[in-house]
């Protein structure tokens, strides 16, 4: 039943239109020192932003956010700060993902086809290590094990920079979410003259509105006698035409 739900929240998350502030090939360029950061000192970057992703209240915290069977069955409720702590050291990308489907279902923010393939790399290139590293340990080649550790450092190479770039990208992302790149533009409702139809004919009126036209003789003023027509005494006596 869960792993049920678990596949259509992956469904539904296909189908999020919104995108990250910055994609994984710009986030070096985006917040270089934050990048290095998250680098050297990955647990504890994903500690703070899995914090911070919560709005700085650990009382939602849920073991690795909610996405895991194990979620909600590690006495989180008693110590969640302890639990965290446990996450992010052993479970450092479940951390790392966990964080990244929590913004992405909070904003609606799907994942570009440009980052999937760069975490697609990452995985096959993890997978193809180990299996170098089987078949060295079954032959026995020197070659093979030799290949199977380059493979090896390559693939926490590249595990490493993409874990980095993407903490990177949820911290630009919280940063826009919180304000720092400035307010927002905020939608107002547009004129009247805006918000007609485009195949319109008759453009609407600009200046003083017409006014409507009155048969003759004009409409009784409000307050004043009605008009007599023609008045009396006119025309005067002895007027001939």
């Amino acid at each position: 039943m869960a792993s049920r739900e678990h596949l259509e929240k992956m469904q539904v998350r296909q189908n999020y239109r919104n995108l990250w502030h910055t994609s994984l090939t710009n986030t070096i360029q985006a917040d270089t020192p934050y990048c290095c950061l998250s680098l050297f000192c990955a647990p504890c970057v994903s500690y703070l932003l899995r914090k911070r992703a919560l709005y700085n209240d650990m009382s939602r915290y849920v073991c690795c956010a909610g996405y895991m069977p194990c979620s909600g069955r590690c006495g989180e409720s008693r110590c969640p700060e302890f639990c965290l702590a446990t996450e992010v050291v052993l479970c450092f990308g479940n951390s790392v993902a966990s964080t990244r489907f929590l913004l992405q279902d909070e904003f609606n923010i799907q994942t570009t086809q440009c980052d999937n393939c760069i975490i697609g790399f990452m995985f096959c290139l993890q997978q193809v290590a180990c299996i170098f590293s089987i078949v060295a340990m079954i032959v026995g080649s020197e070659e093979i094990s030799q290949a199977s550790q380059l493979l090896s450092c390559l693939a926490e190479m590249v595990y490493c920079t993409v874990c980095a770039c993407m903490q990177t990208q949820h911290k630009v992302e919280m940063d826009k979410r919180d304000g720092k790149f400035g307010p927002q533009p905020v939608m107002a409702i547009p004129p009247i003259q805006q918000m007609s139809r485009i195949d319109q004919q008759v453009p609407p009126s600009v200046g003083y509105p017409s006014q409507p036209a009155y048969a003759y003789p004009p409409p009784q003023a409000q307050g004043y006698p009605p008009a007599q027509y023609p008045p009396p005494g006119y025309p005067p006596s002895g007027y001939s035409r």
